[in-house]
């Protein structure tokens, strides 16, 4: 298929997705009076346009699968008067510009009750759900026993990923802590891309930077990495060392989460010791 046929598809698809959202919203949602002699269901093209702030020729164009310039304005505009939702928007920027839709502000997610049972489904393996700014806003019992109680951390940046990685110099000492945090900065940095107009990425970046040479370094090389896994050993005064494989998984429902779900390394010991630290946590709650 050529590119000018995948473009005119395109194009179509976008007449299409409007043409059945116009059709779903009712004059009266929008504060306009039905009249006697509406045919069309839902809203006509020159309502749409005329609470949108465009010409209707330019809509009717739009519609008929065009080939027109949009900007960001003019379709917040008609995401707007059209009522999406945040899936409905987000499908809207891909099919007309092929770029998801800015984001201004960061809002605290939501955790579902699905995704907190699929935490805990996975036993063993200590798994959390970070936030963009990799905040720590679920776990499972594994995780807390393992990585410590992030519910009874005070402030946020004890629950944040990047904050404790960079002030705990005595982790800093091998290639793999580099490496660590070189994946953990790329999921960083993608946040800041996203929420770049967000005043807390500044301070944060600034703080860690005067706090931090390792953070100051890393950050200055603008290291952009589609990384998704790599490894990570700890050690626990209870059991000693501990060796995971670590891997970041998008929650496909949930854009503004991810999982990190931290895998035992066969053959080290990892996954008995584990074992030991949840008897040892069960006996002490006992």
């Amino acid at each position: 298929m050529s590119i000018k046929q995948l473009e005119t598809d395109r194009h179509q698809e976008l007449a299409a997705f409007l043409q059945s959202r116009r059709a779903r919203v009712s004059p009266e949602q929008v504060g306009l009076p039905r009249g006697m002699r509406r045919r069309t269901p839902g809203l006509r093209r020159g309502e749409v346009a005329l609470l949108a702030g465009v010409s209707l020729e330019w809509y009717t164009w739009l519609e008929q699968g065009r080939d027109i310039h949009v900007s960001v304005q003019l379709l917040e505009s008609l995401a707007r008067v059209l009522q999406l939702d945040a899936n409905e928007r987000a499908h809207l920027f891909l099919l007309a510009l092929r770029q998801p839709p800015p984001v201004e502000t960061f809002s605290p997610p939501t955790i579902s009750p699905t995704l907190q049972q699929f935490l805990y489904q996975l036993g063993s393996i200590p798994a959390s759900v970070v936030d963009p700014r990799l905040n720590v806003v679920a776990w499972n019992e594994t995780c807390r026993v393992v990585f410590g109680n992030y519910a009874t951390m005070s402030s946020e940046r004890e629950r944040n990923l990047i904050w404790r990685l960079f002030t705990f110099p005595a982790e800093q000492l091998n290639e793999e802590w580099e490496e660590l945090a070189r994946v953990y900065l790329a999921q960083f940095r993608a946040g800041y891309g996203r929420f770049i107009n967000d005043p807390w990425w500044a301070t944060q970046i600034a703080e860690l930077s005067q706090i931090s040479p390792q953070f100051r370094e890393l950050w200055a090389r603008h290291d952009v990495l589609n990384v998704s896994e790599g490894r990570k050993t700890m050690h626990n005064p209870l059991v000693g060392e501990l060796y995971f494989d670590f891997l970041w998984l998008q929650a496909a429902d949930f854009s503004d989460l991810r999982l990190l779900i931290h895998s035992p390394r066969p053959n080290t010991g990892t996954a008995e010791k584990i074992e030991q630290l949840l008897a040892h946590d069960a006996e002490q709650n006992t």
